[in-house]
């Protein structure tokens, strides 16, 4: 197992958030949740995604960013945020076991002040035209590579 976690900035698509779950179930990383979600999140489409694994995921919510940060600061957990904007390719950044990789609203991203908090930033490089891959896929293949860096399994 690992001490990983991911961690979703206000989601706002049911369906992607309980397939990160899953993922995170099937995977064993814990997961955080800064709200306000998009949605309810008994949400029967949340259900739907992640199906009875939803049980075995660790999941915190955290009611807004400031009571993440505060919970963080706490912890000296450097904070990996997935961004379109970021210039370093995750296959080439050096995950650490415990790190937290952040991912940010389908709709929108992250504002600037939690770009800004960030001790690092990490893209997925894509075909020239292209904007984004489902946030999901994004959290499968960047959570792959820091559990491969670190040698979670």
């Amino acid at each position: 197992m690992t001490n990983l976690r991911i961690c979703l900035y206000q989601p706002d698509i049911p369906g992607n958030t309980g397939t990160i779950l899953r993922l995170s179930a099937c995977l064993g990383l814990a997961v955080d949740v800064i709200e306000p979600a998009g949605f309810d999140l008994s949400d029967r489409n949340l259900k739907r995604a992640g199906m009875d694994y939803i049980a075995a995921v660790t999941l915190t919510r955290h009611v807004n960013w400031e009571r993440f940060e505060d919970w963080r600061a706490g912890t000296g957990r450097r904070l990996v945020l997935a961004s379109t904007k970021a210039a370093e390719p995750y296959t080439r950044f050096g995950f650490r076991p415990d790190d937290i990789l952040l991912f940010g609203r389908e709709s929108a991203g992250v504002p600037d002040h939690v770009h800004e908090r960030a001790d690092a930033r990490i893209l997925i490089p894509m075909a020239p035209g292209q904007r984004s891959l489902n946030i999901a896929m994004a959290t499968a293949m960047i959570a792959g590579e820091a559990m491969r860096q670190v040698e979670a399994y």
